[in-house]
């Protein structure tokens, strides 16, 4: 077994969402560890996903979420469990709604709405999938903080579930030479995830995540070793179109259209290995910079 493929970062994930009911239509979670000392807004925002889908009950069981948009409000504290409250908006004849809040010390840190829909026939046509190099030809980021002697790197290399892999330079050390605000990456799970479609497309948000707002970083000639640099997560949007499979290798078509006002917008195109668009997402965040010229 390669150091790409250790299943134990993935079954730390795994647990943690893995939340518990602890009233009607209410559920409890905890978080993983982070160097920043704050909760990974991929985590709740994933937690908060299983906590919407677990209130579709009996037939609407077979629902699954289609779309999201959600606001990260607080940071969250490590420390203190995450309540998640679900309202049950709407249910119809084919989609059902739901808007969740995880809430630290009774205030909100993630409001969320989401909604369901059971799987139908209907129109179809996809973007293409543009030509990039294979995942086996491009360098592992397991590997790469592996290879690294810094603290950073090695939390990376422990705790890191997915194997991520640039087209071109990645910004885990350096800034980019090329400062266009646009990237593609690969990435997938370092192990099998179990579970069906709910759980693949919960583990998606987990996973984009980390990775938004690279092209705005990129174009900006700063890298996420930058000293001085502040980044967070303001709010996100995904819309799921096909079935998703992180236990294989996704590919990440990302651009940055416009950064203003300490505010960048990140967009992504997800496909397949096969070339089928599975999800489209979006996020704004905020993106501070030193003052002066940013030193790598």
């Amino acid at each position: 077994m390669s150091a790409a493929e250790d299943p134990r970062p993935l079954d730390a994930v795994l647990a943690v969402l893995d939340i518990e009911a602890s009233g009607p239509d209410s559920f409890v979670g905890g978080s993983l560890p982070q160097l920043h000392g704050r909760v990974y807004g991929g985590q709740v925002l994933a937690q908060a996903i299983i906590a919407a889908q677990r209130t579709l009950e009996g037939e609407l069981s077979e629902r699954l979420i289609h779309s999201l948009h959600g606001y990260f409000l607080r940071p969250g504290d490590l420390e203190a469990p995450i309540t998640f409250a679900v309202e049950r908006l709407r249910d119809g004849g084919s989609f059902s709604a739901r808007r969740t809040h995880a809430i630290q010390d009774g205030k909100p840190i993630l409001s969320m709405i989401a909604s369901f829909q059971e799987v139908q026939e209907g129109t179809e046509h996809t973007e293409t999938m543009p030509e990039v190099p294979a995942p086996e030809d491009l360098r592992s980021s397991v590997e790469l903080f592996n290879s690294l002697d810094h603290p950073v790197a090695k939390f990376f290399y422990r705790n890191g579930a997915f194997d991520i892999r640039h087209t071109a330079d990645s910004l885990f050390v350096a800034p980019a030479p090329d400062r266009r605000p646009t990237q593609a990456l690969w990435m997938r799970a370092r192990a099998p995830i179990p579970g069906g479609q709910a759980e693949h497309r919960a583990m998606l948000a987990f996973a984009c995540d980390q990775v938004m707002l690279e092209p705005v970083l990129r174009a900006h000639g700063v890298s996420w070793r930058t000293k001085g640099i502040s980044v967070a997560s303001l709010d996100h949007a995904m819309w799921w179109h096909r079935d998703v499979d992180l236990s294989d290798w996704l590919l990440y078509v990302q651009d940055s259209p416009t950064a203003q006002g300490g505010r960048g917008l990140g967009i992504a195109r997800v496909f397949s290995r096969d070339g089928r668009l599975v999800a489209t997402i979006g996020q704004e965040g905020m993106i501070r910079l030193p003052a002066e010229n940013p030193a790598p």
